[in-house]
């Protein structure tokens, strides 16, 4: 049964990323577990790949660091599975088509289960090409997460009706990346959304303050954070864990707030 549902249930949700294995795995097991204790309700975590081509530079390099430090996809598994042994919430991997066909999808999935993955976010998987994975996904319990983007009302409807987990909001298009200012009508989207499933609906792509975490979350149902946590990963390394924790104690609170 997929924890998902339980990081929406009381209050809004703050969604934390990390790139598995930046700085080293043991870093990212203890930064997983420290943003649970610090308030996340759901944790992403980034599949290292050397050609993440929704990121922006500062998941790129991320991903660069992560890979360089010798994390392959079966270490990320283990300490994956290590750190659910601590951890109570929901986690997702974000990882992209290559990454998940190279492993075998039928291996992958077995794994993601193995290890308490609740859902998984595929950003170049089209709708259309969905059913290449999304059956796997099923058989192991894995809710694959759609994503939509400021694009038209009825294609957002299409997705939202077989949508799992939550809904991805992605704010604006391009990559990701620490964005000033969040322009696309994102309650639109979120209406859209509601109208077709009820189904939870979280924001990401921009958000780096606590500002906008509120003003995401006052209109849908949770902010995603991922390129504002990285950058503090990339600046401490090591010792980026308080740093980190602190950053999302700030941050949901500002969600809640």
């Amino acid at each position: 049964m997929s924890r998902i549902p339980q990081a929406f249930k009381d209050e809004k949700a703050f969604i934390a990323f990390v790139t598995g294995g930046d700085p080293d795995l043991a870093t990212s097991k203890e930064l997983i577990i420290e943003m649970e204790k610090a308030g996340a309700d759901l944790i992403e975590i980034g599949i290292p790949f050397s050609d993440p081509i929704a990121e922006g530079p500062v998941i790129q390099e991320a991903n660069e660091r992560a890979l360089a430090a010798g994390c392959t996809t079966d270490k990320l598994f283990d300490m994956v599975k290590e750190a659910r042994k601590e951890v109570s919430v929901p986690m997702v991997f974000l990882t992209y088509v290559n990454p998940i066909f190279t492993y075998g999808t039928e291996k992958f999935m077995e794994r993601c289960k193995e290890c308490g993955i609740d859902g998984l976010i595929v950003p170049d998987l089209p709708y259309e090409e969905k059913e290449e994975i999304s059956g796997v996904c099923d058989a192991y319990d894995i809710d694959l997460i759609s994503l939509i983007a400021p694009t038209s009302h009825e294609r957002i409807r299409m997705i939202a009706k077989e949508a799992k987990g939550f809904v991805y909001c992605v704010s604006s298009l391009g990559v990701t990346g620490v964005r000033s200012k969040i322009e696309t009508d994102i309650s639109s989207m979120v209406k859209l959304v509601k109208e077709t499933k009820d189904i939870p609906c979280a924001v990401g792509f921009g958000i780096s303050t606590p500002e906008q975490a509120k003003e995401m979350a006052d209109i849908s149902d949770g902010a995603i954070v991922g390129s504002a946590i990285v950058k503090i990963v990339a600046e401490h390394g090591k010792n980026a864990v308080k740093p980190v924790a602190d950053y999302v104690r700030e941050m949901k609170a500002g969600v809640v707030g």
